[in-house]
C-alpha cells in the first residue's frame, strides 16, 4: 500500500527568520572552520577567507550557511567550548555584517556555543547528537525560538565507525527521531522549528547508509511535519560502494540530491554548492506537477 505525503510543513521557524519551502527544496551550505574536518579542513581558517566563501556559496544557490568549529569526522576529539567559539563566532558575525538576510546555523553539540553563536546572529542549531550531547542545549533552543535539527549517530565521533551495529538500522533511527523530537517540544521547543537528519556516516556502515537512503522517504511519512536534511557531501560511501576517487565525490553528491529530493528531501547539505543546486532544481522540474515539496506515492512498510 502506498501512504500519500500531503501535510509536509513549507515553513521552518528560526527564531525570526522562516525558511520557506513553497519554492522547493534548499541547499545548506557547509562552512568548516576546523584545522581537521575530513574534506575541508584548514582550508578557511581565517575568519574573512571562511565570510568570503560562505558569501560565495550563497552566490551559487545556498539557502543556508552552516558554519561549524569542531570536526565530527570519523575518530575526531572534542574540542573545547572557548576553541570552539574563537573559531566560529567571529565568522557568523561577519557573514552577519556582510548580509544582514543570510539565514546562518551553527553546528555544534554545545549549548554554550549555540547561545553565544544565536547572540551574534546564527538562527539554527544543528546538532549532530540530537540533543543528547548537553543537558542545557534543549532550554537554550526552546528560549531563543532558533530553528534546530536533530541528528541521529551512534556513539561519538571518536568512536561511531569502529563497529556500528543496529538489529535493524531503519526502526532505530526513526525511534531515536521520534524521541528527540517528544524530548524537545516537552522542552518548550515548537514542533515547526524542528528539523530531521538521519546521519548519513554518523556510526553507520555501507549497508546502513544505504539502507536509510533507500528509505527516507518513510522517515518523510512518519516527520511530515517536519522537513529532512541529508548530508552525504563528499562522504566515504561512495569511495567503499564504487571506488570513487576524490574528484568523483562532488558529482555523486549532486546525484544524491537528486535522488534524496524525489524522496521528499527538502534540505540538502553540501561542500559544492552549484552542481548540487542544479541537481536539486532539475529533480524538482521533473517530480510530478503539484508535487514539487514532496513525492505524491511513499512506500509504507511499517
Amino acid at each position: 500500500m502506498g501512504k500519500e505525503l500531503t501535510s509536509v510543513s513549507l515553513v521552518w521557524k528560526c527564531g525570526r527568520r522562516r525558511v520557506d519551502f513553497s519554492d522547493g527544496g534548499k541547499i545548506v551550505g557547509i562552512l568548516n572552520v576546523t584545522p581537521d574536518s575530513f574534506s575541508d579542513g584548514g582550508s578557511y581558517r581565517d575568519a574573512d577567507d571562511a565570510v568570503a566563501h560562505g558569501l560565495a556559496m550563497k552566490a551559487a544557490g545556498a539557502g543556508i550557511l552552516d558554519v561549524g568549529g569542531e570536526s565530527t569526522r570519523p575518530g575526531a576529539k572534542p574540542v573545547l567550548a572557548q576553541l570552539e567559539l574563537a573559531r566560529v563566532i567571529p565568522v557568523i558575525q561577519g557573514l552577519r555584517a556582510a548580509d544582514p538576510d543570510l539565514v546562518l546555523s551553527v553546528d555544534t553539540s554545545k549549548a554554550e556555543v549555540a547561545r553565544e553563536a544565536i547572540e551574534a546572529g546564527a538562527d539554527i542549531v544543528n546538532d549532530v547528537t540530537g540533543l543528547t550531547g548537553d543537558p542545557e542545549m534543549a532550554g537554550i533552543v526552546a528560549r531563543s525560538g532558533a530553528g534546530l535539527v536533530i541528528m541521529h549517530m551512534q556513539g561519538t565521533p571518536a568512536t561511531m565507525q569502529k563497529a556500528p551495529d543496529y538489529e535493524d538500522v531503519f526502526l532505530e533511527v526513526r525511534s531515536f527521531l521520534e524521541r528527540q523530537v517528544a524530548f524537545a517540544v516537552r522542552s518548550g521547543i515548537g514542533e515547526e522549528q524542528i528539523v530531521l537528519d538521519p546521519g548519513i556516516g554518523f556510526g553507520k556502515n555501507l549497508e546502513h547508509n544505504l539502507t536509510l537512503l533507500r528509505r527516507l522517504g518513510e522517515l518523510g511519512v512518519w516527520g511530515a511535519r517536519r522537513p529532512l536534511m541529508l548530508g552525504v557531501s563528499r562522504k566515504s560511501l561512495f569511495k567503499g560502494l564504487l571506488g570513487a576517487e576524490r574528484a568523483d565525490l562532488a558529482g555523486l553528491t549532486a546525484v544524491s540530491t537528486g535522488l534524496a529530493r524525489a524522496q521528499g528531501v527538502l534540505l540538502h547539505r553540501v561542500h559544492d554548492v552549484r552542481p548540487n543546486w542544479l541537481a536539486l532544481r532539475l529533480a524538482e522540474a521533473v517530480l510530478p506537477a503539484g508535487n514539487s515539496i514532496a513525492p505524491p506515492q511513499i512506500s509504507d512498510r511499517l
